[in-house]
């Protein structure tokens, strides 16, 4: 039998299990384990499992495994509880800090301790669909008619070094989010699936979200598609540069220059508990 070690933390109510791994070892792969523990009725219970390590060339590296086992390339609300993990663990003494993720290098700014508000240079928005990777034509993919299996719905195809698919809709609480989720995500026309934003707009700084995520279902929160949400939103002259998206789990501020230039998220962190587990 082994013993983990291991802290919950949520981001916006984005839940993860996170792992040292410059103290700890795993004695089953990160699927195998992100499986087990992020399983809520025989598991810790999470929406994915964080395996942070000490940089190679950067302050910290993560990697990131879906409630399925699937890895992905980056989690916006879990890179934020990356950097703060490195902080308050003494990782690094940084408050701007560097993580390697498989979406490339991240920079992230503390800007604040007690309680944690966290600032995410989230990259330049990519809009290529052979980027994503997505089986579609064109240049850009916005606000374009799908059918999926005789649903129909408009659509923006957004990379933020993982795939989203954006759709604007007008009532978010009649939405059949358990039946369209699945329904897109597993669509082949994106081989490596696809995370879909829906999003229900108040005015150009403020819009809703919520999210199905590939690979771990609807989640309370995810911050690259929030940032996917303002670069459809600004493009398809829904939202401004510069908005606030409310989550199930909590809100997000997003800024954009414009295309060419990177995103900006900014939003908290949150430690719940550390734990010990013998598997």
């Amino acid at each position: 039998m082994s013993r983990l070690r291991f802290t919950k933390m949520q981001g916006a109510g984005n839940d993860y299990i996170y792992v040292n791994l410059s103290q700890e070892e795993l004695s089953k792969s990160p699927a195998e384990l992100a499986q087990m523990l992020c399983d809520r009725h025989f598991g810790i219970g999470g929406d994915g499992l964080v395996l942070i390590d000490k940089g190679q060339g950067t302050d910290l590296t993560m990697r990131m495994f879906n409630a399925d086992g699937s890895e992905a390339e980056m989690c916006g609300n879990a890179i934020r509880c990356v950097a703060f993990y490195g902080l308050i663990n003494g990782l690094t003494d940084k408050k701007s800090v560097s993580v390697h993720t498989k979406a490339g290098v991240k920079q992230i700014e503390i800007l604040e301790v007690n309680p944690a508000r966290i600032r995410v240079n989230m990259g330049v928005p990519d809009l290529r669909p052979a980027f994503l990777p997505a089986r579609v034509e064109g240049e850009r993919v916005l606000d374009q008619e799908f059918d999926f299996g005789g649903t129909k719905i408009r659509g923006s195809l957004v990379s933020m070094g993982n795939p989203h698919l954006v759709t604007f809709v007008d009532n978010l609480d009649t939405l059949d989010i358990e039946t369209l989720g699945p329904l897109i995500e597993q669509d082949p026309r994106f081989p490596n699936r696809i995370n879909i934003e829906f999003v229900q707009v108040f005015s150009p700084e403020r819009a809703r979200q919520r999210t199905w995520e590939r690979g771990s279902g609807e989640t309370l929160a995810c911050g690259t598609g929030a940032s996917a949400v303002l670069v459809a939103g600004a493009l398809t002259g829904r939202l401004g540069r510069k908005a606030h998206i409310t989550l199930l789990g909590g809100e997000l501020t997003l800024e954009w220059e414009g295309e060419g230039k990177p995103l900006f998220m900014t939003g908290g962190a949150v430690k719940v508990f550390d734990g010990e587990l013998d598997y």
